[in-house]
């Protein structure tokens, strides 16, 4: 809590210790008294005020009962209802010129917004094709050296089938105990 200043004068609370009223010098001064005198009871709710209604010109009259005219009788006072009128139409001329560009800059975001996630989308749809691609590429891969191998292994297995046919042949042959033809 901050010290008490010079110009500070003790103020009583209800039964409470007086507190001295200190006056503000600064905005950043009255900022943390703000803040002390918060803190001072932290379980309290702070209010929060809500976000004040944007402003709207009053609607233009549907009869108008007094109408200006230019008339060279006028008196003095009549300007300034003149000029009351006025400055009220140009607010509300200027109200409804900020409405509609507010309103075109939320159509342009909107479209941007869309165009970007087309764009995006098109983006994805590029790269998810590619995978898919490169995914059909490895399977295809992979299939063709399985039946590579089963082709070898096939060769492999029949050549060595002939192998063992033949050996077995030779195996089950008579040896002759003597040689033909010789003397």
């Amino acid at each position: 809590m901050a010290a008490p200043q010079k110009d500070a004068k003790p103020v009583k609370t209800g039964g409470k210790e007086p507190q001295p009223l200190i006056i503000a010098k600064s905005p950043a001064e009255e900022q943390r008294l703000k803040l002390e005198r918060l803190m001072r009871n932290p379980d309290k709710p702070v209010p929060i005020p809500e976000r004040p209604k944007e402003w709207t010109p009053r609607a233009p009259p549907e009869f108008v009962r007094d109408v200006m005219g230019s008339s060279a009788g006028a008196g003095s006072g009549e300007f300034h209802v003149y000029r009351h009128l006025r400055r009220r139409e140009y607010q509300r001329q200027d109200f409804l010129d900020r409405l509609s560009e507010k309103q075109n800059m939320d159509e342009e975001y909107l479209m941007k917004i869309e165009e970007n996630q087309k764009a995006a989308e098109a983006r994805t749809s590029k790269r998810r094709k590619k995978r898919e691609k490169l995914k059909l590429k490895k399977q295809m891969a992979k299939k063709a050296k399985v039946e590579s191998k089963k082709e070898s292994d096939k060769e492999e297995s029949s050549a060595s089938d002939n192998d063992s046919e033949e050996r077995e042949a030779e195996d089950d042959a008579e040896v002759p105990s003597f040689v033909m033809g010789k003397r």
